[in-house]
Order: C-alpha cells, then sequence, then structure tokens
C-alpha cells in the first residue's frame, strides 16, 4: 500500500504525510528507519542537553518526543485496523515531555529504544492487510486510516530531523 491511497488525506498530520515519497509502506518503514533519518548519532549526542532558545527542547527530548508520538500513533493504528471506532483523543506533547528522564539518558539509548519501538510498529503492520490498513477512524478530531498513520510515524521522525538539522546544528559552529 502507497501514500497516494490515503483518502482522505487528514488535516494536520498531512504535514508529516507529505514528508514521505509515494512508495509503499513498508518500503518506507525501512528506507527511513531511525537510523537511516539520524544518522550522525556523534553530532547528536554532542548536543547532549543543549537546545536553540530558552524553553525549547533539547535533542534528547526531541528523541523521546519521537519514541513517544510513534507509541501513540502505533495504539491508533492498531484500534482503527481492528475496525475500532471509538474516538482517540489526541495528546499534549509538552505534558509528556515534562514527564521524562531524557535528560538522564544518552543519545544512544534514545536511539536503541527508537529502533526497538520501531520494529515493535512494523510487527504490527506486518500483520495487517490491505483492508485493514484502509480502515480508519477519529483521533485528534481528523479522520486518519491505519495507512495514514503509518506515514505520520514515518514523517514524524523526519520533521524533527529537520529541524535538528536547521536549529541545533548550527549551535555546534
Amino acid at each position: 500500500m502507497k501514500k497516494s491511497m490515503i483518502n482522505p488525506m487528514p488535516q494536520f498530520f498531512d504535514r508529516y504525510i507529505n514528508l514521505v515519497e509515494d512508495i509503499n509502506i513498508f518500503e518506507a518503514f525501512d528506507q527511513y528507519a531511525p537510523d537511516k533519518v539520524y544518522t550522525d548519532i556523534t553530532k547528536l549526542a554532542s548536543l547532549q542537553d543543549r537546545a536553540y532558545a530558552e524553553g525549547k527542547w533539547s535533542v534528547k527530548d526531541i528523541l523521546q518526543h519521537v519514541i513517544d508520538n510513534e507509541r501513540i500513533m502505533s495504539y491508533r493504528a492498531m484500534r482503527f485496523c481492528r475496525n475500532d471506532k471509538t474516538t482517540l483523543p489526541g495528546y499534549d506533547e509538552e505534558l509528556l515531555a515534562a514527564n521524562t528522564i531524557a535528560y538522564q539518558r544518552s543519545v544512544e539509548d534514545l536511539m536503541q529504544e527508537f529502533n526497538q519501538v520501531r520494529q515493535a510498529t512494523l510487527s504490527l503492520y506486518k500483520g495487517m492487510n490491505d483492508e485493514m490498513m484502509l480502515r480508519s477512524g477519529f483521533a485528534f478530531k481528523s479522520e486518519i486510516s491505519a495507512l495514514a498513520l503509518g506515514f505520520v510515524i514515518i514523517g514524524h521522525p523526519i520533521h524533527h530531523m529537520r529541524v535538528i538539522e536547521e536549529r541545533y546544528y548550527p549551535l555546534l559552529g
């Protein structure tokens, strides 16, 4: 199933979906695996707990956020692909970020968790057929299919890597 099969394209989430090529979802999971999006671990680790401005997250906070988001989107995909029509709420990313211990962890440790979560996500999607991937429900006031959620899961880390490249890497001089 390709990105172009998402119908309707969910507002808000389209910003992440559109960062991914129109390829098969499993090709996308491979092409945009965590280690292929966040390639320079040394550079990420050199930033440690620095933020580009007061009140902004550190790189470690961003990695924890991406991990948390993937878990939430996977949960939504599991509910919808199983034909659960319960409307699911959004979540407060700032609340979640304020209640982690990312600052006590290394970038390498966070990346290890990210890769493990991605493997669980991949297992979930391998357990879906096309019909299941096209099933949808409502989350954060938008109708969204399990397929679309998969592309959100893939595109969201790309979005944050671009933020890191634009706003954090210049801190390194």
